[in-house]
């Protein structure tokens, strides 16, 4: 049986009506007799939303977060059964049908961007820790970390590119302790998303050529991952069949002045994309979100590596000279020094408006999954947990007195006592104490570069 059913009728003419999930040896398993035995790593996440209903064990109490399926014929023993009406099985059963059977994982490769400053996020954020090896959302994950395993429910761990600055390359295989050092891929300077990610496809392009690449910023939340799941799954299928470039929207909940945004062009799931447009002031987002037609800008990208390349080859012809020149060495004894002549000659320039603005077979999917790219204090205050005054704290050693509306962040193990603020940001670190009205947290740059001016980088 190649398909798991994916609705009740589907399941009564295969004369299901209970599925067992088995669980063994950490492993969860589909036993079913018209089916055999499916392994299944974890379990859908959403799927415990019904479980009480029907007297069933969630997968949290199993100890199994969310994630797609993958097949075995082994049996297990000393199986522990627990049994599911197939009316709940079918809920996660859609999920699981669309990964399950759409893509081949050995050809799906996932191209984390990890090369960023994040000087937004200072003092916290340095260039010798920036943002995404951070847990700012105290969530006890960095933010890399959280896209790894985001991701490896979807790409096998070995088909995971990181490309970072050199500076960084110890830190990545530190938070993703899977990864082997050829799959970092070490920038020497930093140039933007457009030779960020013509690294990626060119060296790609040697070892798998056939290969589709999901591309995204190592930095973001996503809260709702089943539906991000689900949509990039239909990014998945439209790129199988056709020669795009796909690029994921966000619904906008309110008229952002930080983010950039795509308008499509029609109301189909997918939708060509008619236009790019970057971060607008407070009125033209207030028109682009009145309007339905514009969606946040995600910043992650799905396509097959022989199409970024050729469009590449047309749009940034210069940057596709210069990785061409290199693509014998890649992956070779030589890669360095062939990709630090290329960085030193080519232009800083950004995916989207380098390609995406230009090309003809851009492609949007559009939804709302929770999404956050986190970029500023302020976007963390928005996310985060507050108090009755609307102040966001650490629980432990910080006492605020007509205090309203600020955020706080405290080194563990640091006392604050804090009176008299409202809107404000107050970050202090080991070296560095930020006091900041939020509504002038775009001045940070300005403060980073006189501190580098009068004290040089130790406190950058």
């Amino acid at each position: 049986m190649s398909f798991l059913p994916t609705t009740v009728k589907e399941m009564r003419q295969l004369g299901w009506d209970y599925v067992d999930i088995v669980i063994f040896s950490g492993d969860a398993y589909i036993d079913h007799p018209s089916f055999g035995t499916a392994v299944v790593s974890r379990l859908f996440e959403g799927f415990s939303s019904f479980a009480p209903r029907h007297s069933v064990q969630t997968p949290s109490a199993l100890g199994l977060a969310s994630g797609p399926f993958s097949h075995s014929k082994r049996k297990p023993k000393n199986k522990k059964v627990f049994r599911f009406p197939f009316s709940v099985f079918r809920f996660f059963t859609i999920f699981v049908k669309n990964v399950t059977t759409m893509h081949n994982k050995q050809a799906l490769y996932c191209v984390i961007m990890a090369g960023g400053v994040g000087t937004r996020f200072w003092p916290e954020s340095r260039q010798s820790k920036p943002k995404q090896f951070l847990d700012i959302c105290d969530t006890g994950k960095s933010f890399i970390r959280m896209t790894f395993e985001r991701f490896a429910h979807l790409v096998p761990k070995e088909n995971f590119l990181v490309v970072t600055n050199a500076r960084y390359k110890e830190l990545v295989l530190e938070h993703l302790p899977e990864l082997c050092e050829e799959q970092v891929l070490c920038e020497p300077i930093g140039r933007n998303t457009a030779p960020c990610i013509c690294y990626a496809a060119y060296h790609l392009r040697n070892i798998a050529p056939e290969a589709t690449m999901i591309v995204t910023p190592s930095d973001h939340l996503i809260l709702n991952e089943a539906e991000f799941y689900n949509i990039v799954n239909d990014t998945l299928s439209f790129v199988d069949k056709n020669s795009a470039l796909m690029t994921i929207g966000i619904t906008p909940s309110r008229p952002e002045t930080g983010y950039g945004y795509i308008q499509k062009s029609d109301n189909a799931t997918i939708s060509r994309v008619k236009c790019f447009t970057e971060k607008p002031n407070l009125e033209l987002a207030q028109v682009f979100v009145q309007s339905g037609e514009f969606f946040w800008n995600s910043g992650i990208f799905v396509w097959k590596v022989k199409d970024i390349i050729e469009a590449v080859a047309e749009h940034l012809p210069e940057h596709h000279a210069l990785f061409e020149g290199v693509a014998p060495l890649l992956g070779t004894a030589s890669e360095r020094e062939a990709i630090a002549q290329v960085f030193a000659e080519c232009r800083a320039i950004s995916i989207d408006y380098g390609v995406m603005e230009k090309a003809n077979n851009v492609y949007v999917r559009c939804g709302d999954f929770g999404w956050s790219d986190v970029g500023t204090w302020g976007s963390l205050y928005q996310l985060s947990r507050k108090d009755k005054y609307a102040n966001v704290k650490p629980q432990d050693g910080c006492y605020t007195y007509n205090t309203r509306s600020s955020i706080v962040s405290l080194p563990k193990g640091k006392v604050a006592i804090i009176n008299g603020l409202r809107d404000y940001i107050v970050v202090d670190t080991d070296d560095i104490l930020l006091i900041c009205p939020r509504e002038e947290e775009q001045n940070i740059k300005k403060y980073i570069d006189e501190v580098k001016y009068n004290t040089g980088d130790k406190h950058i």
